[in-house]
């Protein structure tokens, strides 16, 4: 399905916050309620993945959040075993920042099939890791190495090379649990050399950190930690950012 309807409605609604959502630290049963929770606060779309994938209840546990879902449910899958139809879009991810094709290419390659039969909608992301101050699933898992944090150039070269590659997206990562959110010189200098939007994740756990995210260039911020830790805390973040 060629990207059209979901990609368009979110370039449209930018600024903006998504949520993720990790079946491996949410419980199936209480994937409606963070739904709602997420949705009721103002969310413009919900991405769904992890890095491993333990449980085995993934389609239910997606199939849960569509269910209760008043934006955009999009896959953002890990790999390639994490693919269901309970979806309305997948992001195409592609490590760019990584030496290992496996995550460059290899797993896409053994998803297209399976997404293609889905019919989701596609968008095509450049995946960037930024190195964060700690080891990361997402280091250990895809075998890579994060940009350094003191070179933007770096991860500018690496955006517009996906940029030129036609991909819709570029995200910078510094990982789930991460101990430092990407820095904003990193965020304002990419954003000045790209065209296409710009979602920046990992570490933002504080509202004056999102807001100076925002303020360098972002599109899009991530939160997901700080949802399954305080919802108290995520309430009053998504309330002062109205």
């Amino acid at each position: 399905m060629k990207t059209g309807s979901i990609y368009d409605q979110l370039n449209g609604s930018k600024p903006g916050v998504f949520a993720l959502l990790d079946p491996d630290r949410i419980s199936t049963e209480d994937a409606g309620t963070v739904t709602k929770l997420v949705c009721d606060n103002g969310i413009k779309a919900i991405l769904i993945g992890s890095s491993i994938l333990v449980t085995p209840h993934f389609d239910k546990f997606v199939s849960g959040v569509s269910d209760n879902a008043n934006c955009p449910v999009i896959l953002f899958p890990g790999g390639s075993h994490q693919v269901c139809s309970s979806a309305s879009a997948i992001f195409f991810l592609s490590l760019l920042s990584g030496r290992n094709s496996e995550f460059l290419i290899g797993e896409q390659v053994k998803a297209v099939f399976m997404i293609k039969e889905c019919g989701l909608e596609v968008i095509p992301v450049g995946y960037i890791l930024v190195e964060s101050g700690n080891f990361t699933a997402v280091e250990y898992i895809s075998n890579t190495r994060p940009i350094p944090r003191a070179k933007p150039e770096i991860a500018v070269a690496h955006a517009l090379a996906g940029q030129y590659f036609g991909m819709k997206c570029i995200y910078l990562e510094a990982g789930s649990g991460a101990q430092n959110p990407v820095p904003n010189t990193m965020v304002k200098k990419v954003r000045h050399n790209i065209d296409i939007p710009l979602i920046v994740g990992g570490g933002l756990r504080e509202y004056d950190e999102i807001r100076k995210t925002f303020d360098a260039g972002a599109d899009f911020v991530v939160l997901g930690s700080i949802i399954e830790q305080s919802e108290t805390k995520f309430k009053d973040i998504m309330r002062r950012l109205r």
